[in-house]
This record gives C-alpha cells, structure tokens and sequence, in this order.
C-alpha cells in the first residue's frame, strides 16, 4: 500500500476544488485490501473513496479525510462467454474512455451510451452512471469489491441500483468497488464506432465537456422535468458566483472559472435549489459527492 501525506483535493478533483485530506492510500493488491481497516484507524479520519475525482465536489481549508484509491488497473479483457454475453474483465482504476475503446476494437455492444462520461470504471459502477439511456450496472456480470478488509465477488442478481446509487445488501458506503465484469454483446465494430461518434459528439454539443465541471450537479428529478431544464427556467444558467458559475451551455453543470472556492459552489447550489423549490415546488437533490458530506 502506497501512503501519499496531506494529498490535495483540488489536484485530484475535475473540479479544482478542495484542500489538503489527512493522506491519501493507494491499494494495489489483495494484501493492501486486508491492511486497509489498520491504518486507517491510525490515521483517523473519515475514508473517501476517489477515483477520477469527476463527481466530487470537496470543501476548502483542512479536511479530516482519508482518500482511498483503488489502483487496479487490470485489463480490459475477455475471460469467457455466459448465456450468449461475452464477458469482460476490467479493473475499478481502468479509465472508461479505455474501456469503450476496447469495446470498439473487439466488436462488444452494451456500453456506448456511457461515451463521454470521465472518470474511472470503478466510479462508474458505485454510481451507477449513466446517458444516453444506459446505466452502468445493467451490464454488470459481477464485480469484486472490499468490504471490512475482504475481496467479495458480487454477482449481479445481487446488486441493488437505482439512479446514481448502488448498494449491495446492507452494504452502503462501506464497500469499494476493485474490479468488474460486463456482459456485452457482439455487434458490427462500424456500428459501435459510429453510436459512439453521435453521442461523444451529441454531448459535446450540449455540455461543457472541456470545462473544469464534476459533471451534473444535481439529480433529475424525472425524465419530464430534467435539471437542467429547471435550473435554466429559475434563471441559473449562467448564473456566476465567486468565481464559480453554472454552465451557459447546461445549466446543470456547475463549471470552476478558475479561481474558485468550494465555499462559493455550495452558496451557488443553495440559491439554486432555493429558486427551484419556490418556482416550481422540486426539491433538487445533489448528485455531485459533497466531502466531507454537509448535515442535512
């Protein structure tokens, strides 16, 4: 295990956000794994899991974090056929545009809809991310995960995922996504190539997918009345504060100009979620990760 001290968030966030965590702890094999709940009762401190660090928004100043990093970087690769599913093999610190990629070059259908998402596999799956209609755990054979210093493997029957949100029995936070296993099947390389092409290109026209963003802020509320639409309708896109500013290309993309603050992106959510509640009646729920997370 690899200890990295006073690790700062705002070097390891999309969103260039954050202060300085405790130390971070980098796992690289299954004696990592084991050694995990040791040091990090030593070390105090609430545990954050981070991949990528594109769906995170961290608060200022010094924070009682320990960030946890799974390093297992293992694949993409087939390991077999199941029921008619070609199964691939990948590891949670794989980027997700390596994955598609792979996807591409071996003719495997299932996942184009995740193209354009940033960060990890791992953080994928814990949150279940998810565009064009598809969700990450719908493709899900299995995954391994730690939990309370073991390797667990998960098959998918047992998986409870809803939007944004996976949990695995009562297993809520406490577990951290090492590997997973997709079934997928096989199709025409051209046809995934070009499915992949329209929706990078779809999403590039209507977010500001080269911005410092953590990606959506909030949830949508239904498929009828998206975030983004109702920010947009309170007057929030565009909407600038303190450096931090709602994308004018999707309101519901927070974006950091370059000299913001955590302090300023959670007064800017605030007024936004307040807007939405009095013109509408929607309370918006966050989909960005708060670290440490804010009392409700």
């Amino acid at each position: 295990m690899r200890e990295i001290a006073s690790p700062q968030l705002a070097q390891r966030t999309t969103l260039r956000l954050g202060g300085t965590a405790i130390a971070e702890l980098i796992l690289e094999n299954a004696e990592d794994v084991a050694r995990l709940s040791r040091r990090l009762r030593a070390l105090g401190g609430e545990p954050v899991v981070i991949g990528a660090g594109s769906n995170i928004l961290a608060q200022d100043g010094d924070l009682p974090l320990v960030l946890v990093r799974p390093d297992f970087v293992q694949g993409p690769e087939v390991v077999g056929e199941e029921d008619g599913k070609v199964l691939v093999r990948v590891g949670a610190a794989v980027p997700l545009p390596r994955l598609l990629r792979f996807c591409v070059e071996q003719g495997l259908s299932g996942l184009e809809g995740l193209t354009g998402i940033p960060g990890t596999v791992g953080g994928a799956v814990a949150m279940n991310a998810g565009s064009f209609g598809v969700e990450t755990c719908t493709k899900i054979n299995n995954i391994h995960i730690a939990s309370k210093g073991e390797i667990q493997v998960i098959a998918a029957e047992a998986l409870q995922y809803s939007y944004r949100n996976l949990h695995i029995g009562d297993k809520k936070n406490d577990f951290i996504v090492l590997e997973a296993t997709f079934g997928l099947t096989r199709a025409a390389r051209d046809g995934i190539s070009n499915c992949m092409r329209h929706n990078f290109f779809e999403k590039k026209s209507k977010q500001p997918v080269t911005a410092w963003s953590a990606g959506c802020v909030f949830k949508n509320p239904s498929l009828e009345m998206p975030a983004g639409r109702l920010l947009d309708q309170a007057g929030f896109k565009g909407k600038k504060l303190g450096g931090m500013a709602f994308s004018t290309v999707h309101a519901n993309f927070m974006i950091n100009e370059g000299r913001g603050s955590a302090k300023a992106a959670l007064a800017l959510m605030q007024e936004a979620k307040e807007a939405v509640r009095e013109r509408f009646g929607i309370e918006l729920e966050p989909e960005v990760r708060i670290v440490p997370c804010l009392l409700p």
